[in-house]
């Protein structure tokens, strides 16, 4: 239902914006075609974007694929157009304020000039890091490696590695070919655990399936793990752990697995989404009931959890280190400073109590194929004690 309000309200939304950004651009447009080519751009920005999230029903058709890739750059190019015209005016705002308290920086004429530079500047810039953001994007995630320290790790326990997969996203810009070339890298870390942490896919399993079979090949000498993350149950969550389980991963919903390590255990647990309740009574997220009947012995106890905001019950539940995404760190700026209304934290280590989180920035992108400020990452955390490991 949430789901169904979000695409009530966004064509409202977006109107509303893209009406802001035609008055301030437009109006700074030479009289004539000038504002008649600025407004007549972003009525059909609008268009192709509203194209792109209404698209998401052929997801995995070619005609659906290509509306979407155009509709989420677009995208990606008003999100630009929107804050830059925001700055813009800010700029404005202070440049006649000087003018006004007879600064003399300004002068009627220097004024005119910056009004019409900025003007010019913001589709600008705005292309610019559309090209940018892409380039970011559609690079293989990079490694990027965290050193957990645990008190009182065993010396069994010191230097076990969990390389974490987060938000791939596999969709109608994400394929194939870039999931086989995450699990090559993942492969060659020689990890002891893998951890996906939701949000794995934006379709059905009809028509992502494919897409999503390189996953098979995931290897670590402990097991591959996966739990639920909203996007997943937007997509059909039932089909899709079936689906997960079919390609040998072992989908923990609100449940754990006790693994040893030199004959010390250990325990990977994973709740399903955050939100799940609201699809589904029966699959709402309970950290406390996926450690339940766990080892009071285990060294360690790692909970799998697609969103941050799942922290408190997790370390209400007695868990030591929470692994998350969601977030994407925000994606591309300035949005990462947004998050916080929803999620307690954006990207990487954090405490909450005596439990540890890490949310990986994520090893795909949502909507815009764009990441400027927050890199895309196959996070390798790596457990150590007080000591040398």
């Amino acid at each position: 239902m949430q789901r169904f309000s979000f695409f009530l309200r966004l064509p409202v939304i977006l109107a509303l914006s893209h009406t802001y950004v035609a008055m301030r651009l437009a109006a700074a447009a030479p009289a004539g075609p000038g504002r008649w080519l600025a407004a007549s751009t972003l009525l059909l920005t609008y268009v192709l974007i509203l194209g792109g999230f209404f698209s998401r029903r052929s997801v995995g058709r070619p005609a659906g694929d290509a509306m979407a890739w155009i509709g989420f750059l677009f995208l990606g190019l008003f999100s630009w157009l929107f804050v830059l015209t925001l700055l813009r005016d800010m700029l404005l705002l202070a440049a006649a304020a000087v003018n006004a308290a007879g600064g003399g920086l300004t002068g009627a004429p220097a004024y005119a000039a910056l009004h019409s530079a900025s003007a010019i500047a913001v589709p600008v810039l705005g292309l610019a890091a559309v090209l940018l953001g892409l380039v970011n994007a559609r690079r293989r995630a990079r490694v990027v490696d965290i050193e957990v320290r645990i008190d009182d790790l065993p010396l069994a326990l010191q230097g076990l590695t969990i390389v974490q997969i987060s938000d791939l996203h596999v969709g109608p810009t994400i394929k194939r070919a870039y999931v086989a070339a995450i699990v090559d890298a993942v492969n060659r870390l020689s990890p002891d655990v893998i951890a996906l942490t939701g949000d794995l896919v934006d379709g059905s399993v009809a028509r992502l399936g494919e897409h999503t079979q390189p996953l098979a090949r995931l290897q670590a000498r402990h097991g591959v793990y996966a739990v639920t993350g909203n996007h997943e149950y937007y997509s059909g969550a039932e089909q899709w752990v079936a689906e997960f389980r079919r390609l040998g991963l072992r989908v923990l919903m609100n449940e754990h697995q006790v693994l040893a390590r030199q004959g010390v255990e250990f325990v990977v647990a994973g709740v399903t989404d955050f939100g799940a309740g609201g699809f589904s009574a029966a699959q709402a997220s309970d950290p406390a009931q996926a450690l339940s009947g766990a080892p009071a012995s285990a060294a360690v106890r790692i909970l799998l959890a697609h969103q941050p905001r799942s922290a408190p019950a997790g370390a209400a539940a007695g868990f030591d280190l929470q692994l998350s995404g969601h977030t994407h760190g925000g994606q591309f700026w300035p949005w990462q400073y947004f998050v916080p209304l929803q999620q307690p934290f954006v990207a990487g280590l954090h405490r909450q109590g005596r439990m540890q989180v890490y949310v990986s920035r994520g090893a795909g992108y949502w909507g815009p194929p764009m990441r400027i400020g927050a890199r895309s990452e196959i996070s390798r955390i790596r457990l150590t004690g007080a000591g040398p490991a």
